[in-house]
């Protein structure tokens, strides 16, 4: 529990997205974004909203910690979608790093997916996404955001 405390608050967000991923391309698109989030539940909740305002969209992330297995179920909603995916991420955090791992639909087909948080101490984080095709045995990072604290 509160593993996510350190997200409270306000963030600036430097995003860099693979345009096509799983695809064998190597072209990026970087953009801003600005985050705030909230922890509930004395700590075994975090929510926040991300802003991407050269892009037109925005999104929101609802965490749960359940304390009977010790793991963080991660949930995401995008304004694009309009739509909570409820195929969560799970995973634990050991020390200041967190993996979490799901499914995810990509170009109409499953993948397995895996989020990295890394805590770089109480003003600066980083976030990784990453596909594997192959069942897990190889991953395409496709997604990073490092956050800096507003």
């Amino acid at each position: 529990m509160n593993d996510f405390d350190f997200l409270a608050g306000h963030w600036n967000v430097a995003n860099r997205r693979l345009i096509s991923p799983l695809s064998g391309s190597d072209d990026w698109d970087e953009f801003p974004g600005r985050s705030v989030a909230t922890r509930h539940f004395g700590g075994a909740a975090s929510f926040d909203e991300i802003e991407f305002p050269t892009k037109g969209f925005s999104g929101l992330t609802l965490r749960v910690y359940d304390p009977g297995t010790r793991q963080w179920s991660i949930y995401w909603a995008s304004s694009a979608r309009g739509v909570l995916d409820t195929s969560p991420m799970v995973g634990a955090f050991e020390g200041d790093r967190g993996v979490f791992y799901g499914e995810e639909r990509h170009e109409g087909r499953r993948v397995r997916c895996r989020f990295v948080w890394t805590v770089a101490g109480a003003d600066a984080a980083r976030w990784e996404q990453a596909f594997s095709d192959d069942g897990g045995r190889t991953w395409e990072t496709n997604w990073t955001m490092d956050l800096s604290r507003a």
